[in-house]
Protein backbone atom coordinates (compact mmCIF):
# COMPACT_ATOMS: atom_id res chain seq x y z
CA UNK A 1 0.00 0.00 0.00
CA UNK A 2 1.44 3.66 -0.95
CA UNK A 3 2.08 6.01 1.43
CA UNK A 4 -0.24 8.46 -0.32
CA UNK A 5 -3.10 6.36 -0.13
CA UNK A 6 -2.78 5.19 3.72
CA UNK A 7 -2.57 8.94 4.44
CA UNK A 8 -5.81 9.32 2.12
CA UNK A 9 -7.75 6.86 4.54
CA UNK A 10 -6.43 7.76 7.87
CA UNK A 11 -7.62 11.48 6.42
CA UNK A 12 -10.59 10.35 5.92
CA UNK A 13 -11.94 8.49 9.27
CA UNK A 14 -10.77 11.79 11.11
CA UNK A 15 -12.81 13.94 8.64
CA UNK A 16 -9.92 15.82 7.51
CA UNK A 17 -11.53 16.58 3.86
CA UNK A 18 -8.59 18.37 2.41
CA UNK A 19 -6.04 16.11 3.04
CA UNK A 20 -7.80 13.20 2.28
CA UNK A 21 -9.07 14.79 -1.13
CA UNK A 22 -4.96 15.71 -2.04
CA UNK A 23 -3.94 12.17 -0.65
CA UNK A 24 -5.91 10.12 -2.48
CA UNK A 25 -5.50 12.13 -5.65
CA UNK A 26 -1.78 11.46 -5.37
CA UNK A 27 -2.59 7.88 -4.63
CA UNK A 28 -4.88 7.86 -7.71
CA UNK A 29 -2.24 9.06 -9.94
CA UNK A 30 0.77 6.23 -9.04
CA UNK A 31 -1.62 3.33 -8.59
CA UNK A 32 -4.89 2.08 -9.54
CA UNK A 33 -7.40 2.68 -6.54
CA UNK A 34 -10.24 -0.26 -5.54
CA UNK A 35 -13.17 0.33 -5.64
CA UNK A 36 -13.58 1.97 -2.09
CA UNK A 37 -10.91 4.48 -2.32
CA UNK A 38 -12.33 5.33 -5.37
CA UNK A 39 -15.48 6.13 -3.69
CA UNK A 40 -14.03 7.91 -0.59
CA UNK A 41 -11.99 10.00 -2.54
CA UNK A 42 -15.23 10.92 -4.82
CA UNK A 43 -16.53 11.78 -1.54
CA UNK A 44 -13.45 13.83 -0.43
CA UNK A 45 -13.58 15.92 -3.85
CA UNK A 46 -17.71 16.63 -3.59
CA UNK A 47 -16.85 17.95 0.26
CA UNK A 48 -13.62 20.09 -0.67
CA UNK A 49 -15.85 21.30 -3.20
CA UNK A 50 -14.58 19.50 -6.35
CA UNK A 51 -17.58 18.78 -8.13
CA UNK A 52 -16.67 18.00 -11.53
CA UNK A 53 -13.61 15.70 -10.44
CA UNK A 54 -16.43 13.86 -7.87
CA UNK A 55 -18.51 13.70 -10.88
CA UNK A 56 -15.33 12.12 -12.49
CA UNK A 57 -14.56 9.63 -10.21
CA UNK A 58 -17.88 7.75 -9.19
CA UNK A 59 -18.51 5.99 -12.64
CA UNK A 60 -14.77 4.73 -12.07
CA UNK A 61 -16.13 3.46 -8.78
CA UNK A 62 -19.16 2.33 -9.53
CA UNK A 63 -17.90 0.35 -13.03
CA UNK A 64 -14.98 -0.88 -9.75
CA UNK A 65 -17.96 -2.07 -7.84
CA UNK A 66 -19.66 -3.67 -10.62
CA UNK A 67 -16.45 -5.73 -11.60
CA UNK A 68 -16.23 -7.31 -8.14
CA UNK A 69 -20.36 -8.22 -8.00
CA UNK A 70 -21.17 -5.94 -5.29
CA UNK A 71 -24.12 -5.01 -7.31
CA UNK A 72 -25.69 -2.56 -4.38
CA UNK A 73 -22.56 -0.66 -4.08
CA UNK A 74 -22.49 0.37 -7.76
CA UNK A 75 -26.35 1.11 -7.67
CA UNK A 76 -25.28 3.44 -4.27
CA UNK A 77 -22.22 4.91 -6.34
CA UNK A 78 -25.17 5.48 -9.25
CA UNK A 79 -27.74 6.56 -6.76
CA UNK A 80 -25.39 8.99 -5.43
CA UNK A 81 -23.99 10.61 -8.76
CA UNK A 82 -27.45 11.15 -9.88
CA UNK A 83 -28.86 13.15 -6.70
CA UNK A 84 -25.81 15.33 -7.21
CA UNK A 85 -26.45 15.57 -11.31
CA UNK A 86 -30.21 16.84 -10.24
CA UNK A 87 -28.72 18.97 -7.01
CA UNK A 88 -26.41 21.08 -9.90
CA UNK A 89 -29.89 21.32 -12.42
CA UNK A 90 -28.41 18.88 -14.76
CA UNK A 91 -31.86 16.41 -14.42
CA UNK A 92 -31.56 14.27 -17.65
CA UNK A 93 -28.04 12.88 -16.81
CA UNK A 94 -29.18 12.44 -13.25
CA UNK A 95 -31.96 10.12 -14.87
CA UNK A 96 -29.87 8.08 -16.82
CA UNK A 97 -27.38 7.16 -13.67
CA UNK A 98 -30.99 6.47 -11.99
CA UNK A 99 -31.87 3.98 -14.00
CA UNK A 100 -28.77 2.27 -14.32
CA UNK A 101 -28.95 1.97 -10.33
CA UNK A 102 -32.42 0.11 -10.87
CA UNK A 103 -31.64 -1.78 -13.89
CA UNK A 104 -28.40 -2.91 -12.38
CA UNK A 105 -30.05 -4.00 -8.67
CA UNK A 106 -33.11 -5.69 -10.75
CA UNK A 107 -35.51 -7.13 -8.20
CA UNK A 108 -33.15 -7.48 -5.20
CA UNK A 109 -33.96 -7.19 -1.65
CA UNK A 110 -31.88 -4.14 -0.56
CA UNK A 111 -31.76 -0.51 0.88
CA UNK A 112 -30.70 0.63 -2.02
CA UNK A 113 -34.35 -0.11 -3.34
CA UNK A 114 -35.41 2.72 -1.11
CA UNK A 115 -32.93 5.13 -2.10
CA UNK A 116 -34.42 5.07 -5.24
CA UNK A 117 -37.61 5.73 -4.66
CA UNK A 118 -36.50 9.10 -3.49
CA UNK A 119 -36.29 10.64 -6.88
CA UNK A 120 -39.05 9.21 -7.55
CA UNK A 121 -40.95 10.41 -4.94
CA UNK A 122 -39.27 14.10 -5.46
CA UNK A 123 -40.52 13.79 -9.33
CA UNK A 124 -44.00 13.87 -8.14
CA UNK A 125 -43.10 16.49 -5.34
CA UNK A 126 -41.39 19.02 -7.81
CA UNK A 127 -44.15 17.85 -10.45
CA UNK A 128 -47.03 19.36 -8.26
CA UNK A 129 -48.08 16.36 -6.95
CA UNK A 130 -47.25 16.27 -3.24
CA UNK A 131 -49.97 13.59 -2.32
CA UNK A 132 -48.13 10.85 -4.26
CA UNK A 133 -44.86 11.93 -3.25
CA UNK A 134 -45.90 10.97 0.45
CA UNK A 135 -47.06 7.51 -0.49
CA UNK A 136 -43.78 6.88 -2.34
CA UNK A 137 -41.93 8.47 0.66
CA UNK A 138 -43.83 5.71 2.90
CA UNK A 139 -42.62 2.84 0.92
CA UNK A 140 -39.20 4.10 1.07
CA UNK A 141 -39.63 4.15 4.58
CA UNK A 142 -40.64 1.35 5.42
CA UNK A 143 -37.50 -0.33 3.57
CA UNK A 144 -35.08 2.45 5.37
CA UNK A 145 -36.57 1.11 9.11
CA UNK A 146 -36.21 -2.41 8.09
CA UNK A 147 -32.50 -1.66 7.51
CA UNK A 148 -31.97 1.14 10.37
CA UNK A 149 -30.53 3.54 7.37
CA UNK A 150 -29.54 7.00 8.86
CA UNK A 151 -29.60 8.55 5.81
CA UNK A 152 -32.31 7.13 3.77
CA UNK A 153 -34.11 8.30 6.70
CA UNK A 154 -32.62 11.64 6.73
CA UNK A 155 -33.97 12.31 2.76
CA UNK A 156 -37.27 10.53 3.78
CA UNK A 157 -38.14 13.54 6.67
CA UNK A 158 -37.04 15.56 4.55
CA UNK A 159 -38.94 14.76 1.73
CA UNK A 160 -41.87 14.05 3.48
CA UNK A 161 -42.02 17.20 5.55
CA UNK A 162 -41.77 18.88 1.87
CA UNK A 163 -44.61 17.35 0.92
CA UNK A 164 -46.91 18.05 3.95
CA UNK A 165 -45.72 21.84 3.60
CA UNK A 166 -46.87 21.70 0.10
CA UNK A 167 -50.24 20.84 0.89
CA UNK A 168 -50.47 23.39 3.91
CA UNK A 169 -50.31 21.20 6.27
CA UNK A 170 -47.35 24.13 8.44
CA UNK A 171 -46.57 22.34 11.51
CA UNK A 172 -46.05 18.67 10.56
CA UNK A 173 -43.86 19.65 7.71
CA UNK A 174 -41.64 21.69 10.21
CA UNK A 175 -41.66 18.65 12.52
CA UNK A 176 -40.20 16.37 10.26
CA UNK A 177 -37.76 19.30 8.61
CA UNK A 178 -36.50 19.31 11.93
CA UNK A 179 -36.09 15.81 12.83
CA UNK A 180 -33.81 15.49 9.39
CA UNK A 181 -32.19 18.57 10.79
CA UNK A 182 -31.22 17.24 14.31
CA UNK A 183 -29.91 13.90 12.51
CA UNK A 184 -27.60 16.47 10.89
CA UNK A 185 -26.01 18.14 13.45
CA UNK A 186 -25.97 15.27 15.55
CA UNK A 187 -23.79 13.57 13.12
CA UNK A 188 -26.07 10.55 12.46
CA UNK A 189 -25.73 11.37 9.02
CA UNK A 190 -23.00 11.19 5.95
CA UNK A 191 -21.50 14.73 4.94
CA UNK A 192 -23.09 14.29 1.56
CA UNK A 193 -26.49 13.61 2.53
CA UNK A 194 -26.54 16.40 4.83
CA UNK A 195 -25.38 19.00 2.72
CA UNK A 196 -28.65 17.96 0.72
CA UNK A 197 -31.23 17.96 3.70
CA UNK A 198 -29.54 21.38 4.93
CA UNK A 199 -29.33 23.12 1.41
CA UNK A 200 -33.35 21.90 1.27
CA UNK A 201 -34.69 22.48 4.64
CA UNK A 202 -33.29 26.25 4.41
CA UNK A 203 -35.05 26.42 1.12
CA UNK A 204 -38.46 25.34 2.55
CA UNK A 205 -37.85 27.66 5.83
CA UNK A 206 -37.26 30.52 3.24
CA UNK A 207 -40.29 29.65 0.82
CA UNK A 208 -42.87 29.81 4.13
CA UNK A 209 -41.37 32.55 5.76
CA UNK A 210 -39.34 30.82 8.51
CA UNK A 211 -36.38 33.66 8.64
CA UNK A 212 -36.10 32.77 12.47
CA UNK A 213 -35.81 28.52 11.89
CA UNK A 214 -33.73 29.13 8.70
CA UNK A 215 -31.13 31.34 10.52
CA UNK A 216 -30.85 28.97 13.56
CA UNK A 217 -30.22 26.03 11.86
CA UNK A 218 -27.68 27.63 9.90
CA UNK A 219 -26.00 28.61 12.75
CA UNK A 220 -26.20 25.44 13.88
CA UNK A 221 -25.00 23.75 11.01
CA UNK A 222 -21.37 26.05 10.54
CA UNK A 223 -20.62 25.09 13.73
CA UNK A 224 -21.02 21.81 12.43
CA UNK A 225 -18.94 22.23 9.30
CA UNK A 226 -16.30 24.22 11.56
CA UNK A 227 -15.83 20.90 12.96
CA UNK A 228 -14.20 19.69 9.79
CA UNK A 229 -11.26 20.35 7.81
CA UNK A 230 -11.88 21.45 4.21
CA UNK A 231 -15.69 21.40 4.60
CA UNK A 232 -17.36 23.25 1.89
CA UNK A 233 -21.07 22.23 2.00
CA UNK A 234 -22.92 24.78 0.76
CA UNK A 235 -23.21 24.49 -3.01
CA UNK A 236 -25.13 27.02 -5.15
CA UNK A 237 -28.55 27.53 -4.28
CA UNK A 238 -27.75 27.16 -0.59
CA UNK A 239 -25.52 30.16 -0.73
CA UNK A 240 -28.39 31.78 -2.15
CA UNK A 241 -29.95 31.43 0.88
CA UNK A 242 -27.57 31.72 3.19
CA UNK A 243 -27.30 35.29 1.52
CA UNK A 244 -30.39 35.83 1.91
CA UNK A 245 -30.30 35.30 5.95
CA UNK A 246 -27.34 37.81 6.07
CA UNK A 247 -28.89 40.44 4.25
CA UNK A 248 -31.95 40.19 6.27
CA UNK A 249 -29.90 40.27 9.06
CA UNK A 250 -27.87 43.56 7.98
CA UNK A 251 -24.61 41.57 7.14
CA UNK A 252 -24.51 43.27 3.79
CA UNK A 253 -20.73 42.94 2.87
CA UNK A 254 -20.74 39.30 3.86
CA UNK A 255 -24.09 38.56 2.38
CA UNK A 256 -22.82 40.36 -0.94
CA UNK A 257 -19.89 38.02 -1.17
CA UNK A 258 -21.81 34.64 -0.02
CA UNK A 259 -24.33 35.65 -3.18
CA UNK A 260 -21.10 36.42 -5.59
CA UNK A 261 -19.59 32.88 -4.41
CA UNK A 262 -23.21 31.31 -5.74
CA UNK A 263 -22.79 33.03 -8.51
CA UNK A 264 -19.60 32.21 -9.56
CA UNK A 265 -20.76 28.43 -8.28
CA UNK A 266 -23.87 28.22 -10.63
CA UNK A 267 -22.36 29.26 -13.81
CA UNK A 268 -20.13 26.21 -14.03
CA UNK A 269 -21.89 24.16 -15.31
CA UNK A 270 -24.88 26.97 -16.10
CA UNK A 271 -27.69 26.22 -13.40
CA UNK A 272 -31.20 27.60 -13.34
CA UNK A 273 -30.67 28.99 -10.11
CA UNK A 274 -28.01 31.29 -11.21
CA UNK A 275 -31.31 33.85 -11.49
CA UNK A 276 -31.44 33.64 -7.75
CA UNK A 277 -27.78 34.51 -6.84
CA UNK A 278 -27.92 37.33 -9.53
CA UNK A 279 -31.21 38.82 -7.61
CA UNK A 280 -29.75 38.72 -4.53
CA UNK A 281 -26.56 40.68 -5.82
CA UNK A 282 -29.02 43.36 -7.07
CA UNK A 283 -30.84 43.88 -4.13
CA UNK A 284 -27.84 43.88 -1.96
CA UNK A 285 -26.10 47.04 -4.69
CA UNK A 286 -29.80 48.60 -4.21
CA UNK A 287 -30.13 48.79 -0.71
CA UNK A 288 -26.79 50.26 -0.73
CA UNK A 289 -27.18 52.80 -3.70
CA UNK A 290 -25.12 51.54 -6.20
CA UNK A 291 -27.70 51.23 -8.81
CA UNK A 292 -25.71 51.13 -11.96
CA UNK A 293 -24.33 47.24 -10.46
CA UNK A 294 -28.13 46.64 -9.58
CA UNK A 295 -29.92 46.87 -12.91
CA UNK A 296 -27.48 45.16 -14.31
CA UNK A 297 -28.04 42.33 -12.15
CA UNK A 298 -31.24 42.59 -12.34
CA UNK A 299 -31.08 42.59 -16.05
CA UNK A 300 -28.80 39.45 -15.53
CA UNK A 301 -31.69 37.36 -13.28
CA UNK A 302 -34.20 38.31 -15.63
CA UNK A 303 -31.82 36.90 -18.46
CA UNK A 304 -31.42 33.70 -16.68
CA UNK A 305 -35.25 33.02 -15.91
CA UNK A 306 -35.91 34.68 -12.59
CA UNK A 307 -38.62 37.65 -12.48
CA UNK A 308 -36.50 40.77 -11.57
CA UNK A 309 -39.24 41.84 -9.54
CA UNK A 310 -40.09 43.15 -7.22
CA UNK A 311 -36.48 44.74 -6.57
CA UNK A 312 -36.54 46.29 -9.94
CA UNK A 313 -39.74 48.10 -9.28
CA UNK A 314 -38.40 48.99 -6.12
CA UNK A 315 -34.98 50.26 -7.91
CA UNK A 316 -36.98 52.24 -10.18
CA UNK A 317 -39.02 53.97 -7.78
CA UNK A 318 -35.72 55.00 -5.02
CA UNK A 319 -34.43 56.56 -8.78
CA UNK A 320 -37.75 58.60 -8.12
CA UNK A 321 -39.62 56.87 -11.42
CA UNK A 322 -42.64 56.30 -9.19
CA UNK A 323 -45.25 55.83 -12.53
CA UNK A 324 -42.65 53.03 -13.85
CA UNK A 325 -42.33 51.18 -10.73
CA UNK A 326 -46.18 51.21 -10.63
CA UNK A 327 -46.71 49.70 -13.81
CA UNK A 328 -44.01 46.83 -13.65
CA UNK A 329 -45.43 46.05 -9.74
CA UNK A 330 -48.99 46.23 -11.14
CA UNK A 331 -48.38 44.05 -13.92
CA UNK A 332 -46.31 41.62 -11.39
CA UNK A 333 -48.93 41.61 -9.32
CA UNK A 334 -51.86 40.57 -12.06
CA UNK A 335 -49.27 37.26 -13.24
CA UNK A 336 -49.08 36.33 -9.33
CA UNK A 337 -52.36 34.59 -8.70
CA UNK A 338 -50.55 31.95 -5.92
CA UNK A 339 -51.05 33.33 -2.43
CA UNK A 340 -47.26 32.86 -1.44
CA UNK A 341 -46.27 34.62 -4.38
CA UNK A 342 -48.04 37.32 -4.01
CA UNK A 343 -46.96 37.71 -0.39
CA UNK A 344 -43.60 38.08 -1.71
CA UNK A 345 -44.93 40.87 -3.74
CA UNK A 346 -47.37 42.50 -1.33
CA UNK A 347 -44.85 44.54 0.83
CA UNK A 348 -43.48 46.56 -2.45
CA UNK A 349 -46.56 46.81 -4.05
CA UNK A 350 -47.75 48.80 -0.58
CA UNK A 351 -44.64 51.14 -0.66
CA UNK A 352 -45.21 51.77 -4.45
CA UNK A 353 -48.98 52.53 -4.46
CA UNK A 354 -48.33 55.08 -1.40
CA UNK A 355 -45.77 56.57 -3.56
CA UNK A 356 -48.06 56.60 -6.74
CA UNK A 357 -51.15 58.20 -4.53
CA UNK A 358 -52.96 55.35 -4.67
CA UNK A 359 -53.89 54.71 -1.04
CA UNK A 360 -56.82 52.33 -2.06
CA UNK A 361 -54.73 50.20 -3.67
CA UNK A 362 -52.03 50.17 -0.69
CA UNK A 363 -54.67 49.86 1.71
CA UNK A 364 -56.46 46.55 -0.69
CA UNK A 365 -53.03 45.43 -0.58
CA UNK A 366 -52.80 45.65 3.35
CA UNK A 367 -55.42 44.01 3.69
CA UNK A 368 -54.62 40.63 1.77
CA UNK A 369 -51.38 40.82 3.56
CA UNK A 370 -52.73 40.72 6.92
CA UNK A 371 -55.14 37.89 5.55
CA UNK A 372 -52.34 35.64 4.45
CA UNK A 373 -50.27 36.38 7.65
CA UNK A 374 -52.99 34.66 9.77
CA UNK A 375 -52.78 31.59 7.74
CA UNK A 376 -49.44 30.92 8.74
CA UNK A 377 -47.04 30.49 11.79
CA UNK A 378 -44.14 33.04 10.38
CA UNK A 379 -43.44 36.02 12.46
CA UNK A 380 -41.48 37.75 9.11
CA UNK A 381 -44.79 37.56 7.08
CA UNK A 382 -46.80 39.25 10.58
CA UNK A 383 -43.99 42.09 10.68
CA UNK A 384 -44.10 42.27 7.01
CA UNK A 385 -48.09 42.75 7.42
CA UNK A 386 -47.68 45.03 10.57
CA UNK A 387 -45.88 47.07 8.37
CA UNK A 388 -47.80 47.81 5.34
CA UNK A 389 -50.88 48.40 7.31
CA UNK A 390 -48.96 50.86 9.33
CA UNK A 391 -47.86 52.87 6.82
CA UNK A 392 -50.90 52.87 4.95
CA UNK A 393 -53.16 54.15 8.03
CA UNK A 394 -50.80 56.49 8.43
CA UNK A 395 -51.31 57.83 4.82
CA UNK A 396 -54.94 57.73 5.90
CA UNK A 397 -54.99 59.91 8.71
CA UNK A 398 -55.20 57.49 11.67
CA UNK A 399 -51.93 58.18 13.39
CA UNK A 400 -53.11 56.42 16.38
CA UNK A 401 -53.86 53.44 15.04
CA UNK A 402 -50.74 53.41 12.55
CA UNK A 403 -48.50 53.65 15.80
CA UNK A 404 -50.16 50.27 17.25
CA UNK A 405 -49.56 48.41 14.35
CA UNK A 406 -46.00 49.64 14.12
CA UNK A 407 -44.99 49.07 17.57
CA UNK A 408 -46.01 45.44 17.03
CA UNK A 409 -43.88 45.56 13.54
CA UNK A 410 -40.79 47.45 15.31
CA UNK A 411 -41.13 44.62 17.91
CA UNK A 412 -41.33 41.91 15.26
CA UNK A 413 -38.89 42.76 13.10
CA UNK A 414 -36.23 43.31 15.83
CA UNK A 415 -36.93 39.78 17.38
CA UNK A 416 -35.94 38.86 13.44
CA UNK A 417 -32.75 40.67 14.21
CA UNK A 418 -33.47 42.32 10.81
CA UNK A 419 -31.77 46.08 11.32
CA UNK A 420 -32.70 47.62 7.66
CA UNK A 421 -36.44 46.79 8.19
CA UNK A 422 -36.53 48.07 12.01
CA UNK A 423 -35.40 51.22 10.92
CA UNK A 424 -37.23 51.38 8.26
CA UNK A 425 -40.51 51.40 10.69
CA UNK A 426 -38.99 53.50 13.14
CA UNK A 427 -39.03 56.22 10.51
CA UNK A 428 -43.32 55.18 10.39
CA UNK A 429 -42.99 55.74 14.15
CA UNK A 430 -41.75 59.23 13.98
CA UNK A 431 -43.96 60.56 11.81
CA UNK A 432 -47.18 58.93 13.54
CA UNK A 433 -45.63 60.61 16.48
CA UNK A 434 -45.13 63.72 14.40
CA UNK A 435 -48.86 63.89 13.38
CA UNK A 436 -50.09 63.49 16.66
CA UNK A 437 -47.56 66.11 17.83
CA UNK A 438 -45.40 64.48 19.21
CA UNK A 439 -41.94 65.93 18.36
CA UNK A 440 -39.44 64.72 20.93
CA UNK A 441 -40.30 61.15 20.61
CA UNK A 442 -40.58 62.05 16.85
CA UNK A 443 -37.18 62.86 16.74
CA UNK A 444 -35.66 60.12 18.73
CA UNK A 445 -37.50 57.69 16.48
CA UNK A 446 -35.87 59.58 13.35
CA UNK A 447 -32.42 60.02 14.91
CA UNK A 448 -32.45 56.19 15.46
CA UNK A 449 -33.10 55.20 12.02
CA UNK A 450 -30.62 57.50 10.33
CA UNK A 451 -27.74 56.19 12.65
CA UNK A 452 -28.97 52.18 11.53
CA UNK A 453 -29.32 53.59 8.00
CA UNK A 454 -25.61 54.36 8.25
CA UNK A 455 -24.08 51.81 10.17
CA UNK A 456 -25.73 49.60 7.62
CA UNK A 457 -24.08 51.84 4.56
CA UNK A 458 -28.03 52.31 3.27
CA UNK A 459 -27.12 54.95 1.52
CA UNK A 460 -30.59 55.69 -0.09
CA UNK A 461 -32.64 55.15 2.85
CA UNK A 462 -30.17 58.23 4.68
CA UNK A 463 -30.93 60.66 1.63
CA UNK A 464 -34.28 59.87 2.18
CA UNK A 465 -34.82 60.29 5.49
CA UNK A 466 -32.33 63.63 5.24
CA UNK A 467 -34.92 64.44 2.40
CA UNK A 468 -37.60 63.95 4.41
CA UNK A 469 -36.70 65.77 7.49
CA UNK A 470 -35.57 68.78 5.46
CA UNK A 471 -39.14 70.11 4.03
CA UNK A 472 -38.65 73.81 3.27
CA UNK A 473 -42.22 74.83 4.51
CA UNK A 474 -44.80 73.46 7.18
CA UNK A 475 -48.32 72.99 6.29
CA UNK A 476 -50.43 75.38 8.39
CA UNK A 477 -52.41 74.56 11.44
CA UNK A 478 -50.07 71.20 11.37
CA UNK A 479 -51.97 69.50 8.53
CA UNK A 480 -50.33 66.44 6.81
CA UNK A 481 -50.04 67.13 2.89
CA UNK A 482 -52.71 64.62 2.52
CA UNK A 483 -54.66 66.88 4.79
CA UNK A 484 -54.17 70.37 2.82
CA UNK A 485 -55.16 68.02 -0.77
CA UNK A 486 -58.63 67.00 1.56
CA UNK A 487 -59.16 70.50 2.52
CA UNK A 488 -58.42 72.56 -0.37
CA UNK A 489 -61.28 70.23 -2.15
CA UNK A 490 -63.68 70.81 0.31
CA UNK A 491 -62.98 74.73 -0.49
CA UNK A 492 -64.01 74.25 -3.97
CA UNK A 493 -67.41 72.66 -2.37
CA UNK A 494 -66.48 68.68 -3.59
CA UNK A 495 -68.50 65.97 -1.59
CA UNK A 496 -66.96 63.51 0.57
CA UNK A 497 -67.69 60.62 -2.87
CA UNK A 498 -66.30 63.62 -5.01
CA UNK A 499 -62.84 64.14 -2.99
CA UNK A 500 -62.66 60.17 -2.67
CA UNK A 501 -62.80 59.48 -6.68
CA UNK A 502 -60.44 62.29 -7.26
CA UNK A 503 -57.50 61.37 -4.74
CA UNK A 504 -58.43 57.48 -5.07
CA UNK A 505 -59.49 57.19 -1.28
CA UNK A 506 -62.44 55.74 0.52
CA UNK A 507 -65.31 57.98 1.68
CA UNK A 508 -64.42 56.99 5.02
CA UNK A 509 -60.99 57.88 4.65
CA UNK A 510 -62.14 61.43 3.49
CA UNK A 511 -64.24 61.45 6.39
CA UNK A 512 -61.35 60.52 8.95
CA UNK A 513 -58.95 63.67 7.14
CA UNK A 514 -62.32 65.92 7.14
CA UNK A 515 -62.48 64.93 11.05
CA UNK A 516 -58.77 65.73 11.81
CA UNK A 517 -58.85 68.88 10.14
CA UNK A 518 -62.05 70.03 11.76
CA UNK A 519 -60.03 68.84 14.88
CA UNK A 520 -56.85 70.16 14.42
CA UNK A 521 -57.97 73.47 13.15
CA UNK A 522 -60.73 73.81 15.78
CA UNK A 523 -63.68 74.25 12.92
CA UNK A 524 -67.18 72.80 13.31
CA UNK A 525 -68.07 73.23 9.89
CA UNK A 526 -67.31 72.94 5.68
CA UNK A 527 -67.92 76.83 5.50
CA UNK A 528 -65.30 77.41 8.05
CA UNK A 529 -63.15 75.21 6.77
CA UNK A 530 -63.79 76.99 3.28
CA UNK A 531 -62.62 80.39 4.90
CA UNK A 532 -59.76 78.84 6.65
CA UNK A 533 -58.65 77.90 3.11
CA UNK A 534 -59.15 81.23 1.65
CA UNK A 535 -57.48 82.96 4.49
CA UNK A 536 -54.20 81.21 4.59
CA UNK A 537 -54.05 81.09 0.27
CA UNK A 538 -54.72 77.46 0.66
CA UNK A 539 -56.91 77.99 -2.60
Amino acid sequence: MSDALERGREAFRDRRWSDAYEAFTDADAGTTLGAEDLYDLAVSAHLTGHDARSAEILPRAHHAFLDRDEVSRAARCAFSLGMDLMNRGEVAQAGGWFARAQRVLGDRDCVEQGYLLVPVALGSLFGGEPEPALETFAKASAIADRYDEPDLNALIRLGSGSALLALGKTHEGIALLDEAMVAVTAGEVSPIISGIVYCAVIEDCIDIFDFHRAQEWTAALTRWCDSQQGLVPFRGQCLVHRSEIMRLRGEWPAALDEADRARERLSHPPNPAIGAAHYQLAEIHRLRGDFAKAEESYRNASSSGRTPQPGMAQLRLAQGQVDVAAAAIRREMDEAPEQLARSKLLPAYVEIMLEAKDAAAARAAADELAVISKGFDAPLLHAMADTANGAVLLVEGDARAALTALRAAASAWQRLEAPYEAARVRVFIGLACSALNDADTADMELDAAREAFEQLGATPAVAGLDALRAKPEATPGGLTAREVEVLRLVAAGKSNKAIAAELVLSEKTVARHISNIFTKLSLSSRAAATAYAYEHGLV
